[in-house]
């Protein structure tokens, strides 16, 4: 069974995304803030981390160059799920090794749940 991150602060979306993919078999682990989720992403070792930006504690940006920057973390794909459309946003995630960006209001939970299988090489 494969384990998901789902870094993310709005509680709506992480139980109806964490729920969908605990449906089709994924363990899923959640994370309120950016802080615990780099912190879980150390100590649990998840085959994918599914990451917003706008966090509290620690932005998913500083998250995400963190796990790129750890030899220990550093191929774990990681796909953001976010609000922020702007171009710049987009190219900062990509350049600082983001495999996938989604724009939460551009996809549909099926979609979305696509991108993570074929992440995972499904």
């Amino acid at each position: 069974m494969k384990t998901i991150l789902f870094v993310e602060d709005e509680q709506t979306l992480q139980k109806t995304l964490g729920d969908a993919l605990s449906k089709v078999g994924y363990k899923v682990i959640n994370a309120m803030d950016g802080e615990t989720g780099l912190k879980l992403a150390q100590t649990k070792m998840p085959d994918l981390v599914l990451l917003d930006i706008v966090l509290p504690k620690k932005e998913g940006f500083e998250v995400l160059a963190a796990l790129k920057e750890d030899p220990k973390t550093r191929d774990i794909p990681v796909i953001i799920l976010t609000n922020l459309e702007k171009m710049e946003d987009i190219e900062k995630a990509l350049r600082l090794g983001a495999t996938t960006y989604l724009i939460k209001t551009e996809y549909a939970l099926e979609n979305v749940m696509e991108k993570i299988k074929k992440c995972l090489g499904e």
